[in-house]
């Protein structure tokens, strides 16, 4: 399935209800936050040329929008492929939409509700609580590696490795798996960039393949001596005799391996750019839990991970004046939302002590990201021990966004100390 994209055309658009912005042109996706300004202060609800689809960019109609039920990632629960003019699935991807088949990220109930409650307990808040020591251990073990360097890349030494190892071993997979699990989960999530091309799709089922592959040997053998992990537990959750199929356990491991890193290692690097970048001292950021908390959300806020989240529309409505029909797709703008000028205060400044903080960068509705508490946590405390022991951490290269948009993460992350 992948990206969600409107099928049919959507034709008598007022000019001025029309934006363009080519999503792999460098002067947009290094920095997108113009475009969302200007959209902002016209036409909030506007439809993009490039991706042929309504959009909403301020906070409010976002925030409704993720929890309105009118709308959901998945449409062929309640329509057919040719009512709506969905193409027939591709062969030559066939292994990465295996992986998709029983995604929670693209579920709808009652469907979405039974695997998300059989999942859902290692993710509470106060089981990740649980995982703030070995996070500072890791943070401090990956700093000691570095530390004697003159610079390093904070992205590729310390931001990636933290949530790949943390939901590696919560799953139950070895922590020197980590590094070939991110080069799994990278590949794949290309599927879901715009205009992919026939290359990218052969590589990114490649890569499915072999995830998949992996994980199913790792699956029987779970099934032959279970461990205290989260996979043995998918695999052995039982209410009222539900049960897990393999093919289920599969799809929800592959995406809490990749979406368990991916939004933690932007935000990471990010948010540390946001800092460094802003003036403010460290030390004042990280004084105290409560702080650290409000500097992450703010984090959040300021230089979301993902900036498009889309949704089907299940019927014929309307919303803010805008008609949609059946199969409609709408673009959930959630960095431009989290920048709204009407909600926030001086919305384009990084301000960790701001009063009217809050952001969308995690959904909300039944699609809220399960992963939220852990990441909130990886982030406090992995940023609060890197700017504790580098507190004179500075860039040394302009830092660059990749070309991954609606993904929004640094490339790279130059820094020194000394």
């Amino acid at each position: 399935m992948a990206a969600i994209i409107q099928v049919k055309p959507i034709t008598g658009i007022p000019e001025p209800l029309r934006a363009s912005a080519q999503p792999q042109d460098p002067a947009f996706f290094q920095n997108p936050y113009p475009f969302y300004s200007d959209i902002n202060r016209s036409n909030p609800a506007f439809f993009w040329e490039e991706y042929g689809h309504w959009c909403f960019a301020d906070f409010k109609s976002v925030s409704a929008l993720l929890r309105d039920k009118r709308f959901g990632r998945d449409i062929l629960h309640v329509a057919s492929r040719a009512e709506i003019g969905l193409p027939e699935p591709k062969p030559h991807v066939a292994d990465f939409d295996l992986t998709e088949r029983h995604s929670l990220l693209n579920l709808e109930a009652p469907a979405h509700t039974r695997l998300r409650t059989l999942v859902n307990r290692a993710f509470v808040s106060r089981q990740v609580e649980q995982l703030r020591p070995r996070i500072r251990q890791l943070a401090h073990e990956l700093i000691d590696g570095f530390e004697e360097n003159e610079s390093v890349d904070l992205i590729k030494a310390f931001a990636a490795p933290i949530p790949a190892i943390v939901i590696a071993e919560m799953i139950g997979l070895p922590a020197e798996m980590a590094p070939q699990l991110l080069n799994w989960s990278n590949r794949m999530v290309t599927m879901y960039m715009y205009n992919v091309t026939h290359e990218t799709e052969l590589d990114a089922n490649q890569a499915a393949a072999d995830f998949t592959a992996y994980l199913r040997t790792v699956i029987a053998e779970r099934r032959q001596a279970p461990r205290e992990d989260l996979l043995s537990h998918m695999l052995t959750a039982d209410r009222d005799g539900d049960v897990l199929s393999d093919e289920e356990v599969l799809s929800t491991a592959i995406l809490l391996l990749n979406a368990g890193h991916e939004a933690t290692v932007h935000t990471t690097g990010n948010g540390v750019k946001s800092i460094l970048e802003s003036g403010l001292d460290p030390k004042t950021l990280f004084a105290s839990p409560e702080q650290a908390e409000a500097t992450v959300e703010e984090c959040l806020r300021f230089d979301a991970p993902l900036h498009l989240f889309t949704r089907y529309a299940l019927m014929d409505t309307e919303v803010d004046g805008v008609s949609l029909r059946k199969g409609d797709v709408i673009g959930l703008m959630l960095g431009a939302a989290n920048r709204d000028p009407n909600r926030f205060a001086d919305a384009e400044r990084f301000d960790p002590f701001r009063k009217d903080g809050a952001n969308v960068s995690f959904g909300a509705g039944i699609h809220f990201c399960i992963g939220a508490p852990l990441a909130r946590i990886e982030l406090q405390e992995a940023m609060s021990v890197l700017f504790d022991r580098l507190p004179t951490l500075r860039i040394v290269e302009p830092p660059r966004y990749g070309n991954v948009y609606h993904f929004h993460g640094l490339e790279k992350l130059m820094v020194a100390w000394r």
